[in-house]
């Protein structure tokens, strides 16, 4: 569906065919389910992560503990923009340390929210591994950051938008770009 300068680029079944073979990807990885955690980038980062969750669960038969990550105090851009509202970070039962993290956040762009992210983790814990999944990488980084798992490459100019929206926040569920 396309409207005015907006264009989708993932439906439904994209989404969730991305975030299935993200999981099986994630699995591979690992070599199984044991000692994984999943950590969510609030807001739609989290309930991705809930979803790449179920999926392993599915996959794997076991579950994994998934959170939720706020990187509100740790970007680098607080001046420029200082009314985030931060989230509430939960970090699950059995802690980070010595567990394959797997930060799970909606769009990669800078990369400055995956660097706050490593800073909270490092406040947090010693994983023994951190991995990152993301739906959709339109790339133009500022840093040297790269994923481990993506559900689309979305070349994109600088000027254009990517928006994704859930069913969960938003009550739709799709991937768009806007000039």
């Amino acid at each position: 569906m396309s409207t005015g300068n907006t264009r989708t680029v993932m439906h439904p079944a994209d989404i969730a065919r991305a975030l299935t073979r993200i999981s099986h990807e994630i699995l591979e990885s690992n070599k199984g389910a044991q000692g994984l955690v999943l950590l969510g980038i609030p807001t739609r980062g989290v309930h991705l992560a809930e979803r790449v969750s179920g999926l392993l669960g599915d996959i794997a038969g076991t579950s994994v503990p998934t959170g939720a990550l706020d990187v509100t105090m740790y970007r680098d851009d607080l001046h420029r923009n200082p009314t985030r509202t931060p989230r509430p970070t939960q970090i699950p039962a059995g802690g980070i340390d010595g567990k394959t993290v797997v930060l799970v956040d909606d769009v990669l762009f800078s990369g400055r929210s995956i660097r706050a992210a490593l800073d909270a983790i490092g406040d947090i814990g010693r994983p023994a591994a951190v991995r990152l999944a993301i739906l959709v990488d339109r790339g133009h980084r500022e840093l040297p950051i790269r994923p481990d798992f993506v559900g689309k490459n979305l070349p994109s100019a600088r000027s254009e938008r990517v928006n994704v929206h859930l069913a969960e926040v938003d009550g739709i569920e799709e991937v768009t770009i806007a000039s």
